[in-house]
């Protein structure tokens, strides 16, 4: 009999606990359940979250591997022999087409120009003496006071005379062109890389590269489509300008860029190994955000848009009557009957049943019905945008 008492008290201590918890439990669930009492209903307002609908460009868009490159590029190679007096740019910066970037040592060639310039007044000098040699020569020759030998002499000095001047103007040219050489200026306009030599390094007229300049603006995308995708896409036939064809570009960051196109042409003939063509598109690059050497993803469409309302696919619901999503309007969640289009990411076009301006519940669906009074929360708008 003692036993028996003992295990009625053990299953009574059990049951105890048990219904401990399950009050506990009823408790904590109606603490963290996130709804509001309506008063005077004795019920609770279903808690959910809705959204905005966006409104977005569906045309139809190719999608293809871009490589940035630059349109003009240049290697600085020295045309003159010396040591580098000065480097005057600073590495990775900015430069002007125009632009002094480096200084050969210049007095060898200063002297030459000045050595030149002796020897162009000399030969002024005998060809003004050889003239009037040939001048008095010829007058004496009519007279028939001087030879005819004597007469040829004197004009063969003159020509002489005038060539050696000619050749004299010539290596004075050639002296001042090695002089402007010791001056290397920026060719074109862009940003400059590492220098390749520093003062006091001796430099040849020679392959050296001294630096590169890379023009970045505007700046070229190449891709490459096979030749049947190229004969059967009307877009990509169209390279005589912008035409009907609308470009984005989208960086490996996940940015995209709109309405930088400017140009295009196609290659004049396609690589037999790969069977393709190279299409090189021109864009402005003001921001500077493509680089040459990046590969980006190029999506070509038609100019005109195409736009139409999208709905996040979690606002979508099925029944046996076809597609419905739930909209809140003034604290009431009505049903909206939807034609559906095409999936467009995480979202879904819509034909028919919607307006700009609805919100539609995108969590929470399941815990409302046709008139039910809610408490709704608008997340972000952005969260359900297609790029």
């Amino acid at each position: 009999m003692k036993l028996g008492t003992v295990s009625n008290r053990k299953i009574l201590r059990q049951v105890s606990v048990l219904a401990l918890c399950v009050a506990a439990g009823w408790f904590l669930k109606g603490r963290l359940t996130p709804a509001v009492q309506v008063a005077g209903a004795g019920q609770q307002e279903p808690y959910v979250l809705i959204q905005g609908l966006k409104k977005a460009d569906i045309s139809p868009k190719t999608s293809y591997i871009g490589h940035v490159e630059a349109i003009k590029s240049v290697n600085l190679t020295p045309q003159v022999t010396g040591y580098v007096e000065k480097v005057l740019f600073q590495e990775g910066s900015f430069v002007n087409e125009g632009d002094l970037l480096f200084v050969i040592e210049q007095k060898r060639y200063l002297a030459n120009v000045e050595l030149r310039k002796a020897e162009l007044q000399s030969a002024k000098a005998n060809l003004v003496r050889a003239e009037r040699d040939f001048k008095r020569q010829a007058q004496l020759s009519k007279q028939n006071y001087a030879s005819k030998a004597t007469f040829d002499t004197a004009e063969s000095t003159y020509l002489q005379a005038k060539a050696a001047v000619a050749q004299a103007e010539a290596n004075l040219d050639l002296a001042e062109i090695d002089l402007g050489y010791t001056e290397i200026k920026a060719p074109i306009s862009g940003y400059i890389g590492k220098a390749q030599v520093t003062e006091g390094n001796y430099v040849s007229s020679s392959a050296q590269n001294l630096a590169r300049i890379v023009q970045t603006n505007p700046i070229r995308v190449v891709i490459s489509v096979t030749d049947k995708d190229y004969l059967e896409n009307k877009l990509l036939n169209d390279t005589g300008g912008k035409g009907a064809i609308r470009s984005e570009i989208v960086l490996p960051n996940g940015q995209v860029m709109e309405n930088h196109f400017l140009s295009r042409f196609t290659d004049n003939e396609i690589n037999t190994d790969t069977a393709t063509i190279a299409i090189y598109s021109e864009y402005a690059n003001n921001e500077g955000l493509l680089i040459p050497g990046n590969y980006v993803d190029v999506k070509i469409g038609l100019k005109e848009e195409q736009m139409a309302l999208l709905v996040p696919q979690s606002a979508v619901a099925q029944d046996e009557y076809g597609n419905y999503v739930m909209i809140v309007k003034d604290g009431v969640a009505e049903e909206r009957r939807v034609e559906l289009g095409d999936l467009i990411g995480v979202s879904q076009v819509v034909k028919s049943g919607l307006k700009p301006d609805d919100k539609v519940i995108v969590q929470g669906l399941q815990k409302v019905q046709n008139g039910t009074k809610v408490k709704a929360e608008l997340v972000n708008p952005s969260a359900g945008e297609e790029k």
